[in-house]
């Protein structure tokens, strides 16, 4: 197992866990319910963690995240052509109903 991504933005965890997920990567978070526990537990033992399964899908998996991060943000929010819900530029599939962005 090999360590991808940390973040203390659940937000950013999901981003990557979706994005994984759409590319078939297996994964899986640690410390996914720790944040509520920081001050019990070391801030750095509750940070959530994504972790790949097989490391072998490291390059293609840092690939992705790295082109996620640095996804420009002038970029403009697009709507859902499915369901018409503005979603995030970052965004690859809606996250109201799940269709695949069109470009």
């Amino acid at each position: 197992m090999k360590k991808l991504y940390v973040s203390e933005d659940w937000f950013s965890i999901q981003q990557v866990a979706q994005l994984l997920d759409a590319n078939r990567i297996p994964y899986m978070v640690k410390n996914e319910f720790s944040l509520g526990a920081v001050g019990e537990l070391s801030p750095f033992d509750a940070i959530p963690e994504v972790w790949l399964i097989d490391d072998d899908w490291y390059n293609r998996a840092k690939s992705l995240v790295d082109d996620l991060r640095h996804m420009s943000v002038d970029e403009e929010p697009w709507c859902c052509a499915n369901c018409r819900e503005e979603n995030e530029p970052s965004f690859e599939i809606c996250w109201s109903c799940g269709q695949v962005k069109r470009l």
